[in-house]
């Protein structure tokens, strides 16, 4: 499967507002939902506009998953501390193409762009009930580092937080 990953840009806001749009039901079976107002588009523009203000500053990166031009994922990563070395890791595979190892390529692909002068520490945290997560992470070198004891309630269902970290070996 050939994909890439490329730097979100203000002339993608469209088409991931679609793709957003398109997947919004699916995410929200394994994540808590971004709240109706995320999809209002001008809110939507407006968000991402702010994280591209933030990209440009070095604080945040983020990335569309893409094959043939077409968006099939996010994955970004967000929240970097220059002093401490570290950044927060997230990601997001569209439905049709989840189960493909798209998301395992795409944090692949990631993970050899980060400076590791710059960050040598990666953190990610997913849930109980999102094992191919937990896979893709463990298959791509990082380590489970914690449970969390907060949790929610999704479907009847206890939902906690699991931590993991990959760090660079000096």
């Amino acid at each position: 499967m050939n994909i890439s990953i490329e730097m979100l840009s203000l002339d993608d806001l469209t088409d991931l507002y679609l793709f957003e749009q398109k997947n919004r039901a699916y995410f929200e079976q394994m994540v808590p939902s971004r709240g109706e107002e995320y999809y209002l588009p001008e809110i939507f523009n407006s968000r991402n506009k702010t994280l591209l203000e933030e990209q440009a500053r070095g604080e945040s990166y983020f990335y569309l998953i893409k094959q043939d031009n077409a968006i099939i994922g996010r994955i970004n990563l967000v929240d970097i501390d220059k002093k401490q070395k570290r950044g927060e890791l997230g990601y997001r595979i569209g439905e049709v193409n989840t189960g493909k190892g798209i998301a395992s390529m795409a944090l692949q692909m990631l993970l050899q762009t980060i400076s590791w002068e710059e960050i040598n520490q990666v953190d990610a945290k997913t849930t109980t009930n999102n094992i191919p997560s937990q896979k893709v992470l463990e298959k791509n070198g990082f380590q489970k580092i914690s449970s969390h004891k907060e949790f929610y309630y999704m479907n009847g269902e206890k939902i906690e937080f699991i931590s993991y970290r990959k760090e660079v070996e000096k």
